[in-house]
């Protein structure tokens, strides 16, 4: 009875608390895209895993035990997207920066299992140099972003948790100085870290 009573005392204590603090390190990945009016024995752009940090803040709005509605605004910082093509004409990588405020909704609290959407800015930054070497020429430029997630934690003490999660941001695409006939792209990132919750209701 007694630790039955220390369990419900702590997990009340842990969704007492107003803010979050996230920490979250993981990679991005983005899907090949297919380069027009080339004739190469290869004719994709192909992304590599580029290793992203996000760091986040949300803050309670409503609901308690069963169900939460969080506002959050995560910062997502992708600082070596390297790419590759068969022809020296791309930068050899670029640099990503996404801000979404969002909506996280725990659809059953206790359980930490957390989807949410929103939208924001986003900002590429491609490397001065082409893959295979020499001045590239690509410019910077900025991207209206849409992203959805899923993520789910893991409860250590009433102030900190693991968490893991996935996101997909939907934006522009960055210069890469060949026409891969998309306007748009996807940007999967999956990572993993710690929340810190402070501040009472």
């Amino acid at each position: 009875m007694t630790a039955l009573v220390t369990v419900t005392v702590l997990v009340a204590s842990a969704f007492a608390q107003k803010n979050e603090l996230t920490g979250i390190i993981g990679r991005t990945f983005i899907s090949d895209q297919g380069v027009k009016n080339v004739n190469l024995f290869n004719n994709n752009v192909h992304a590599g895993a580029g290793l992203t940090f996000e760091v986040n803040y949300g803050r309670h709005l409503m609901g308690e035990n069963f169900w939460r509605l969080t506002f959050e605004v995560p910062a997502v910082f992708n600082f070596d997207e390297d790419l590759n093509f068969a022809a020296n004409s791309i930068p050899e990588s670029y640099k990503s920066f996404f801000v979404t405020p969002s909506l996280r909704a725990n659809a059953f609290a206790t359980t930490a299992i957390s989807p949410w959407v929103g939208g924001g800015i986003g900002w590429f930054s491609p490397s001065d140099q082409l893959e295979f070497g020499g001045p590239s020429g690509a410019k910077s430029s900025t991207t209206g972003v849409m992203q959805i997630g899923v993520g789910l934690d893991v409860r250590l003490t009433p102030h900190f948790t693991l968490c893991g999660g996935a996101r997909d941001f939907w934006s522009g695409t960055p210069d890469i100085l060949v026409d891969t006939g998309k306007s748009r792209q996807h940007n999967y990132f999956v990572g993993g870290g710690v929340v810190w919750r402070f501040g009472k209701s």
